[in-house]
């Protein structure tokens, strides 16, 4: 292979995609609006949902003081308001009404001896009855539904910490090993990086290579001394250099306007994510071969967005996927780049704990290259 000749069609695919304006912008902007609109659309926890509270609770009598207590209303006062907005009810079945009307998400209920059962149990644990808040969502949207229950939990938590109860145990998750204060949008975007590279320099490879076919210009090339070897590297390099040119620009995107914590060597992080980006064009250039014609490249993309999309662990972690389906997600490149990056920006990993996420990039790269080159001298036969 003659690298000369290589650099020849790279500078040849770079030049042609200087002079496109939409394959620069989709280069350039559709990164950074694909990271934007995913970002902003799953940056913001649940807020402002509608609650009612039926407060049926009729306090206990302080022996001492011979002031009348009510847990129920502390509790009440305690809940987080940026979270729910409490509205009150007197009657349960009411209330219910309207939650079914679609008036409200939920009905919180306090029993008339919530507080007595309560203070009756932390003064003799053998004491029968519970003190239970008794809440009655709509789970038809499941994140509204947990969203109640913790706003409730930690109102609940609160008001026991404050005045100085004495719960039956207590749950300290602030001492976090890795990730302390960390949002959901910081394990997200890292995801959504690698996902947008993925697809984009997919689709950008496979498009662009299917209308060198279309075209003429790939039968033309394969009618001079070049050789598949040179042709296929002289185009990973051109596609090579647009992906880590996204990388770069994504990396930085995501770092000033989303303030994501990079825990480790941001410089690794972008090694991940720019591998993933070369073995996306060398499989864009395999597709390739697949498709006659740009429309029928067009029905590669369900193949290649469901897959990373769903199995690749952009959205929710590997573990949540059915165990049957798991495996699945360890021949998808895209998984070893979002857990590879993961690791290095939330936890701050180095080269020693991330090589085998690179090892298997750099081993998707050759074969998909590989099988590309072979694809074009069965083309030329």
């Amino acid at each position: 292979m003659n690298p000369k000749r290589s650099l020849t069609v790279t500078k040849r695919v770079l030049f042609e995609l200087k002079n496109d304006k939409r394959t620069l912008a989709m280069i350039f902007i559709a990164p950074i609006f694909a990271m934007t609109v995913f970002g902003l659309g799953f940056s913001g926890d649940v807020h402002d949902i509608k609650v009612i509270v039926v407060n049926q609770d009729q306090g206990f009598l302080n022996p001492i003081s011979h002031s009348n207590v009510s847990i129920s209303e502390k509790i009440i006062a305690n809940i987080d308001r940026d979270v729910l907005v409490v509205g009150y009810g007197s009657d349960v079945k009411a209330s219910i009404d309207k939650v079914k009307n679609g008036d409200s998400y939920a009905v919180i209920v306090f029993s008339p001896d919530f507080t007595r059962t309560l203070m009756m149990k932390m003064q003799n644990a053998s004491y029968s009855g519970n003190a239970t808040v008794k809440v009655m969502a709509d789970k038809s949207n499941v994140n509204v539904g947990n969203a109640i229950i913790k706003a409730v939990s930690d109102a609940v938590a609160k008001t026991i910490k404050k005045e100085g109860l004495k719960a039956p145990m207590e749950i300290d998750a602030n001492d976090a090993i890795y990730g302390k204060g960390m949002t959901f949008i910081d394990f997200f975007i890292p995801g959504i990086m690698g996902f947008v590279v993925f697809l984009l320099t997919t689709l950008l490879t496979l498009i662009t290579f299917v209308g060198e076919r279309t075209s003429g210009t790939l039968d033309r090339m394969l009618a001079t001394p070049l050789k598949e070897s040179e042709i296929v590297v002289g185009y990973a390099t051109a596609f090579g250099i647009t992906g880590t040119l996204q990388t770069a620009e994504l990396l930085t995107f995501g770092i000033l306007v989303f303030g994501i914590p990079v825990e480790g060597n941001v410089g690794l992080a972008f090694i991940i994510i720019a591998l993933l980006a070369i073995v996306s064009q060398a499989l864009g250039i395999l597709l390739s071969a697949f498709a006659k014609r740009e429309a029928q490249a067009i029905q590669f993309i369900p193949f290649i967005i469901l897959p990373a999309l769903l199995l690749a662990g952009v959205f929710w972690p590997v573990e949540a996927i059915p165990s049957w389906l798991r495996p699945f997600s360890y021949i998808i490149p895209p998984f070893y780049a979002v857990e590879g990056c993961r690791a290095v920006m939330l936890r701050g990993w180095g080269l020693d704990k991330v090589w085998l996420d690179i090892v298997a990039l750099v081993g998707f790269a050759v074969v998909f290259l590989t099988l590309a080159m072979l694809t074009l001298k069965m083309r030329r036969k």
